[in-house]
């Protein structure tokens, strides 16, 4: 009947109306007046509730969970749209404006997108100021698509979930971060909805690959320069590795957790202590995990200008790599000691070692397809410039290279990298017009007197 028909575009209730729908008729097949009686409410108010008419008193919301087989989705859904609802009220009060009971304004409202996606991601908070909306402008139309896939697959064997891994991966190598992002969420609901419901056989297993897609999730993020968000996740996936018991993985996690952190997340010193957290579970047999920890380590050193304890560091990450030590048991591609190379563009380039800077940066290109690569290699010759005393030569190569960095892969990584840069100007040469310049394109506020 056109009278049941539910525009999930309506309202935010009208959305969480959809959903419950789309949960009872799906997987579930309750009949509406069935789903009535087994919670124990009028069958009007629950057919109201649906169509978006009024709003389910939050007490019922957890029974709806259970009777319709929504796996906590219901839930998640309707603690967001409460906060939603929240500020449109907050709003409303503050600027005199009739905002209607809130709907969504022109279909892509950044409030909307970071709900939605706190949904999708199953975070149970999100700042209200955390721009989220960076994450591929997730539309109410591509909500309900994004709804849709996930709500309706179906349990994938471990076989599978390791291929989606593989695809994951390729497309953060290759793809904008923004789009990536938004398939990693569906999958990250999926994996944790099949541990909540899967044979305890699998746990292990699926723990597994619930670390290796928060990894890279918490990596999209980074990229993407949400950081709170990624933080979240980097504990996600640390979790995951954990419960695995896998120690190449709790290992391999950890160590990109750290590397991660450099590029504008942490603090060099935290990522340190990281690194020094990370050794203490490691043991003392020759272990790429380790060698990964190491390697963090190393490329931590050197943003603290600790040169000589980076190069030990890095002669320690060769000797771990040296031994063959077997990989974390998922997505092998990912952890598999080809950081080295990267590890020593930076470490040399940040000694003012040209050559071997240069030989390092040639070896990385041919290794990886990553596209932030080619940017990362040019940033590390203009940092390797710099600390050479060729302030404007650096920091004109670093301006080119970040004025050409592509809209679509605006990468905060890359930006970071950049950062290094600026950083390795001396204090008394930070006013030279060539800083200034490269400043304002990295959008940093002008260097403060001394």
């Amino acid at each position: 009947m056109a009278a049941d028909l539910i525009d999930p575009h309506a309202s935010v209730w009208h959305l969480f109306g959809a959903v419950m729908r789309r949960c009872r008729e799906g997987e579930s097949k309750i009949a509406l007046r069935r789903a009535a009686a087994d919670l124990y409410v009028d069958y009007s108010n629950l057919a109201k509730w649906e169509r978006g008419e009024r709003t389910p008193p939050p007490e019922i919301v957890p029974r709806l969970d259970e009777v319709y087989g929504a796996h906590g989705i219901l839930t998640a859904l309707y603690g967001t749209l409460v906060r939603l609802s929240a500020v449109a009220e907050s709003d409303r009060l503050r600027t005199g404006m009739c905002l209607e009971t809130p709907a969504y304004r022109n279909g892509d409202d950044d409030m909307e997108r970071r709900a939605a996606l706190q949904l999708l991601a199953g975070l149970g908070t999100l700042g209200a100021t955390s721009n989220y909306g960076a994450l591929g402008g997730v539309s109410g139309e591509s909500l309900r698509r994004l709804l849709d896939m996930s709500l309706s697959q179906a349990p994938q064997t471990v076989d599978e979930w390791e291929s989606a891994c593989a695809d994951h991966l390729h497309a953060l190598r290759t793809r904008p971060p923004a789009q990536v992002a938004t398939d990693l969420l569906v999958d990250l609901l999926a994996i944790r909805r099949q541990l909540d419901t899967g044979a305890s056989t699998q746990e292990v297993e699926l723990q597994r690959i619930k670390a290796a897609l928060s990894t890279l999730h918490a990596n999209v993020l980074t990229r993407m320069g949400e950081h709170g968000s990624a933080v979240r996740w980097w504990r996600t996936a640390r979790q995951a590795a954990d419960a695995s018991g896998d120690l190449e993985l709790r290992l391999g996690v950890r160590a990109t957790e750290s590397g991660h952190g450099l590029y504008g997340q942490r603090d060099p010193g935290t990522v340190l202590r990281l690194t020094q957290n990370a050794q203490q579970i490691a043991g003392t047999r020759p272990s790429l995990g380790l060698a990964l920890v190491i390697c963090s380590q190393a490329k931590a050193l050197t943003v603290l200008g600790r040169h000589e304890d980076a190069q030990r560091a890095l002669n320690t990450f060769r000797d771990h790599v040296a031994a063959e030590p077997p990989s974390a048991s998922v997505m092998p591609g990912y952890w598999n000691g080809g950081q080295l190379l990267g590890a020593e563009s930076l470490i040399y380039a940040g000694a003012g070692n040209e050559a071997e800077a240069h030989d390092a940066g040639e070896r990385l290109l041919a290794f990886s397809s990553d596209y932030q690569v080619t940017a990362t290699v040019r940033l590390h010759e203009a940092l390797c410039a710099v600390v050479n005393g060729g302030v404007d030569q650096g920091m004109r190569l670093a301006t080119t290279v970040i004025d050409a960095l592509p809209q679509v892969h605006n990468d905060n990584m890359v930006v970071g990298t950049g950062r290094m840069v600026l950083h390795a100007v001396p204090r008394d040469q930070q006013k030279r017009p060539s800083v200034a310049e490269f400043r304002q394109v990295l959008a940093l506020e002008p260097a403060r007197s001394a």
